[in-house]
């Protein structure tokens, strides 16, 4: 095995889940094809091109709608990484990220709890050197 590649994230709608992804976090879309059953194959990945992409799928019952949002039980489920945590968090905080808490700086680095546009939630850190 050499890496993860994909890790799919439900969502409402497309088009929201793009706007969210590239224009809050910085994401890059990489593909968005159409399907022949009427969904599209959406990957986002992070702007500077490492690191694992998410494939952004749109609900399509009750039981796939009732996880949007919750998709690792309330538990931060998403690690973002940053080589720089003042200007990310500065550009997030600019674009509407909802951030659960100030920023704290650990032995681990420097982090902080947002919620994406579902109210999943994920880390912006910055690892120690």
């Amino acid at each position: 095995m050499r890496r993860v590649a994909l890790v799919t994230l439900v969502v409402d709608d497309y088009d929201e889940a793009i706007r969210f992804y590239t224009e809050a976090l910085g994401f890059r879309l990489a593909e968005d094809a159409p399907r022949p059953d009427g969904s599209r194959w959406v990957v986002v990945e992070p702007g500077s091109g490492q690191g694992t992409g998410l494939l952004l799928a749109r609900a399509k019952n009750e039981a796939q709608r009732g996880r949007v949002g919750d998709q690792t039980g309330g538990r931060v489920g998403f690690f973002l990484h940053t080589d720089d945590f003042a200007r990310d968090h500065a550009r997030m905080t600019a674009a509407g990220v909802t951030f659960l808490e100030e920023p704290r700086h650990e032995p681990y680095g420097s982090v902080a709890v947002f919620q994406d546009l579902y109210g999943n939630r994920w880390d912006l850190l910055q690892p120690a050197d």
